[in-house]
């Protein structure tokens, strides 16, 4: 990595979202050599592209993340949709993956949906789901909610299956996620014993962060994409964790 590209990386993880045209005024080159710098730390896992603009990889902004690999995630939800019944009552905690799946299943079935993200709740307001947003304390960049006022509405409502997101899987850490609050969030749903089902792409698995996700045993189901590494499934297997993969 040469300097430019190092001063391009602080400037996109400083700013979260950064345009080709504002990086190449910053930098004083042309947006052709903007490309190429961003083609080449994208491919080392420094960053994603996203139409135009370079995102950092920990970005909690929903709208970006949902453009990465947006039609795996896509797939992906079109196939958690299938898992679920006309009539059911589930919980959707957040993510780009997970907004798609509210989408889908709002447009197709007759469900009520109960989530922690604003943005999902949002993103629904045209449709005729019912959706029960619950409350808390309120995170603007990801947009949900946390903290122990959203922990008691989890144990006051029911339903039968829960979708949820990780940052991280290793096989010795098990589940993990970036922020220690949505953590305890996702805590509070697997304490209450249902159908909770991981919903993620294959590159989550091998990162490890922080704050785990427990317990473990409580995640029946994990819906990935074809990519996921052979130890990595194997492991999930040894866990009795059912895998589905789903192909781009």
């Amino acid at each position: 990595m040469n300097q430019r590209q190092q001063a391009i990386l602080q400037q996109v993880n400083d700013l979260r979202r950064v345009s080709v045209a504002d990086l190449s005024c910053a930098n004083g080159v042309s947006e052709v050599t903007i490309r190429q710098d961003l083609n080449l730390l994208e491919k080392r896992n420094y960053l994603k592209r996203v139409h135009g603009f370079a995102v950092a990889l920990e970005s909690d902004d929903v709208d970006a993340r949902m453009m990465i690999n947006f039609t795996l995630k896509q797939k992906l939800a079109d196939y958690a949709a299938s898992l679920v019944n006309d009539g059911e009552t589930i919980f959707i905690e957040g993510g780009s993956s997970n907004a798609l799946l509210a989408r889908n299943l709002a447009e197709r079935k007759r469900i009520t949906l109960i989530t922690v993200s604003n943005y999902i709740a949002h993103l629904l307001k045209e449709t005729e789901c019912e959706v029960i947003l619950l409350g808390g304390l309120y995170q603007k960049r990801s947009e949900s909610v946390v903290g122990p006022l959203t922990r008691l509405c989890i144990q006051q409502v029911y339903f039968s299956k829960a979708f949820i997101g990780i940052d991280g899987f290793h096989p010795e850490t098990g589940f993990t996620s970036r922020d220690m609050m949505r953590a305890d969030v996702v805590n509070a749903v697997l304490a209450k014993g249902v159908e909770n089902i991981v919903l993620t792409d294959s590159s989550k698995f091998g990162q490890i962060h922080p704050n785990p996700l427990q317990p473990t045993g409580a995640i029946s189901r994990v819906i990935t994409d074809f990519r996921l590494q052979q130890p990595a499934r194997e492991h999930l297997d040894a866990l009795n964790i059912h895998v589905d993969t789903v192909r781009e």
